[in-house]
């Protein structure tokens, strides 16, 4: 870890030149106070000439007046990175997978390339040069990559140890697409369409993740969302649910703190405040719920002395609330058994969404329901759009109807994304 301490100077003084005796080189000191009343002393020079010595002077008298003056000028990137990380980084995400997100890209695919390189040092050929090798890696990669190095570089030229971000203008490769900011792109080769739909809801019923499945494909629940609802999060008499809060591995908010197994069922707070929504019920799912509170009761009265009371919906039969990769092995097992396409359980999100924009629904009440808090959504259609959800099924029709909020008007979700601030987090995590 560094050792340095991240210090503003609140005042200085540049001494004159003189000739230093025992090597004949001229030289100038610097008297810097820090905002904690500290202060440092350093020396510049060693110039063959006094006309050099007080150029330099000069130069840096302008950069201490203006701000732009570096004092830690010895700092390694590998250095700046881990410090960013553990006193940046792990204070301000939401979550450990952001945190392990950024620490993997800084740590895996940066530092191993130029991190014995002095911060000072870096400049715009080094950052353009680090693209092109990410890219030829992996583009998904290189993007990551670019995101982190333009967030980590503001923070050092806010903290001055940089006086230019050299990342900024850092365009990728052209081999690499740009991508706009905002924009997810959902790829419908990947969705189910609505006839699998119900093939999937009917072969799920049995199953130990049969509400999992319907909070996801039905509602657009995120995974750690969907393991987090309660019973006390369901309006039974307007059949809304609200979603408040996800279920993941708490990240210890210290620096440099050990790496240790820790449960991945706390209690956290969502992902974004857009996060936090309130949806309507479809009838489907509502009468679901009504059926598994019923398993509940039942559980909680057989094994009272076991019996966990966390009030969780997608919970064993001893009330604990399920891990968050419990889904997968039957998951795999239902797409399989079902004759269904071998697609991510985070696909059936988007198939939600397909739904909804394939009716026509406004894209950001979309993002709304969704949880996206600056983001569109737009379809990567193939062929014909008809092919991709059958218009003639009723069910379709009433299921619309029901997922649908009624007084969600274009005024109320806006027609335009103007004004909106980018958050760098939908980048890394997902």
């Amino acid at each position: 870890m560094c050792d340095f301490v991240l210090k503003d100077y609140v005042d200085w003084d540049v001494k004159p030149v003189f000739k230093k005796a025992d090597r004949g080189k001229y030289v100038y000191r610097i008297s810097l106070v820090f905002s904690d009343g500290s202060k440092h002393i350093r020396q510049s020079g060693y110039f063959e000439t006094k006309k050099e010595a007080e150029a330099d002077r000069k130069i840096k008298m302008g950069m201490l007046a203006n701000g732009t003056y570096i004092v830690n000028d010895k700092v390694k990137l590998a250095e700046f990175l881990n410090y960013w990380l553990e006193y940046d980084i792990r204070k301000r995400v939401g979550s450990s997978n952001t945190y392990e997100s950024y620490a993997n890209i800084a740590r895996r695919h940066i530092i191993p390339i130029m991190g014995g390189k002095r911060l000072l040092d870096i400049h715009k050929g080094d950052i353009q040069r680090l693209y092109q090798d990410r890219a030829e890696f992996s583009k998904y990669i290189a993007r990551q990559t670019k995101v982190v190095m333009n967030v980590s570089m503001r923070y050092a030229v806010k903290n001055k140890l940089l006086a230019v971000n050299p990342a900024e203008g850092i365009s990728l490769p052209k081999t690499v697409e740009s991508k706009p900011y905002h924009t997810r792109n959902i790829d419908t080769t990947k969705t189910l369409n609505f006839e699998q739909i119900l093939t999937l809801l009917e072969a799920s019923r049995n199953t130990p993740i049969h509400m999992q499945v319907l909070f996801n494909v039905l509602m657009g629940l995120r995974r750690q969302e969907i393991n987090a609802v309660k019973y006390s999060d369901v309006d039974y008499i307007s059949r809304t649910l609200s979603v408040e809060r996800q279920l993941g591995r708490q990240l210890d908010r210290e620096p440099n703190a050990e790496k240790k197994k820790s449960t991945t069922k706390s209690e956290l707070p969502l992902k974004t405040d857009s996060s936090k929504r309130i949806l309507p019920i479809p009838d489907y799912v509502f009468e679901a719920i009504l059926q598994e509170r019923e398993k509940y009761e039942k559980n909680r009265s057989r094994r009272s002395t076991r019996f966990v009371d966390s009030d969780y919906i997608c919970c064993s039969t001893l009330g604990k609330p399920r891990s968050k990769d419990f889904h997968w092995p039957h998951y795999k097992k239902l797409l399989k058994d079902a004759g269904l396409p071998d697609i991510r359980w985070h696909d059936l999100r988007s198939s939600y969404c397909t739904l909804l924009l394939k009716s026509d629904f406004n894209p950001k009440a979309v993002s709304r329901l969704m949880g996206h808090a600056k983001e569109l959504i737009t379809m990567d259609v193939y062929g014909d759009n008809a092919n991709i959800i059958p218009d003639d099924i009723p069910e379709l029709d009433a299921y619309i109807e029901d997922v649908m909020p009624k007084n969600v008007s274009e005024t109320e979700v806006g027609d335009t994304i103007s004004g909106i601030e980018i958050d760098v987090d939908e980048y890394l995590c997902e």
